[in-house]
């Protein structure tokens, strides 16, 4: 099964969402088809047009947007006046609710990959009622976990990368919370240190993928790069500002000491998402899964299957696509 036909939008547009952000928004496919809202990763990365070749162009409402900080929504990360304070889970599902509004959409099925993974599935367990299905790949929850293991657990896989990664922290702090120092440098007053820190930060991501240093092409570009790895590091050195509080995402990220989100609490609400059909298409040589949180999220959600690919990675690759498609076909029939 291949991918839908490339397609343009029909309509775009800039959304004021408050706090001096302006987010971007285009939609395609059939105005009056089954609405969907598709959720990039990163965080800090951006819409691309692929995106829109998994639905059915005529039996889809397809929404796309740029999240705060991110892609074509003003302001941009990488400027370093802007302020970070208001780029947080809880402002992104703030700004969902927003656009569905000014669309006039009543409910829609959430599309996420990795971050957007995460950010749906939690906008799914604090706005239950306005999410029909999920859809969701190279998942992750924002667990404390999760960031330990890409940022440390990995350098036993790569450890000469590794080794470079941490070398470009102050000695002091190469101990500590890496994304969480990382941030510190990319907040530096000093554009060389800033863009040291995003070099070295996504050499790291490189590294990880696996794939040699420097050579995925986006971040070649000095504006993307800066943008994504200071979104990046903000949301992992701060529990994803998903909080230890009552869950309902309006916690401001701080971490309270007692491991409350080690667990995850995407996880720890997976009950939330009862009555949600839910699809998860996961690469089996996925970092993610050595914590095997994907699978008891799939346990601890009924409501949902797990597609699991073999021998692929974050990206699932072309059967991981063909799943993908497959779920946006049966929800647009209205089957689970």
């Amino acid at each position: 099964m291949d991918l839908y036909p490339e397609i343009e939008p029909y309509d775009h547009g800039m959304l004021d969402v408050g706090d001096g952000n302006h987010v971007y928004w285009e939609t395609c496919g059939n105005p009056h088809g089954k609405p969907a809202v598709v959720l990039h990763g990163g965080p800090g990365s951006r819409t691309s047009p692929g995106h829109r070749r998994y639905f059915d162009p005529a039996a889809y409402r397809i929404v796309l947007l740029d999240q705060r900080g991110a892609g074509r929504s003003r302001p941009r990360a990488s400027a370093h006046d802007t302020d970070m304070s208001v780029n947080t889970t809880a402002h992104l599902m703030a700004d969902l609710e927003r656009l569905r509004a000014h669309l006039g959409i009543e409910r829609w099925l959430v599309w996420g990959v990795s971050w957007g993974s995460v950010l749906g599935l939690r906008y799914a367990q604090t706005h239950p009622g306005v999410v029909t299905e999920l859809v969701l790949t190279g998942v992750a929850t924002g667990s404390n976990a999760e960031v330990t293991l890409l940022t440390r657990g990995l350098g036993r896989i790569f450890p000469e990368a590794h080794e470079r990664f941490l070398a470009e922290l102050p000695a002091q702090e190469r101990d500590g919370n890496p994304a969480a120092a990382y941030n510190r440098l990319l907040e530096s007053p000093d554009p060389a240190v800033r863009e040291r820190a995003a070099r070295a930060w996504t050499d790291w991501e490189t590294a990880t993928i696996p794939a040699p240093p420097r050579s995925v092409a986006r971040y070649e570009d000095p504006d993307f790069r800066l943008g994504f790895a200071r979104t990046v590091t903000h949301y992992w050195g701060n529990d994803h500002f998903l909080g230890a509080g009552d869950g309902d995402g309006s916690g401001d990220g701080s971490s309270n000491g007692n491991g409350a989100n080690d667990e995850g609490v995407v996880l720890r609400d997976a009950h939330r998402l009862k009555g949600i059909p839910g699809t998860l298409v996961q690469g089996s040589l996925d970092f993610g899964n050595q914590l095997g949180i994907v699978w008891r999220l799939h346990h601890a959600w009924p409501d949902s299957e797990l597609v699991l690919v073999d021998e692929a990675g974050h990206d699932a690759g072309t059967t991981g696509d063909e799943a993908l498609v497959a779920a946006t076909d049966r929800y647009a029939r209205g089957t689970t």
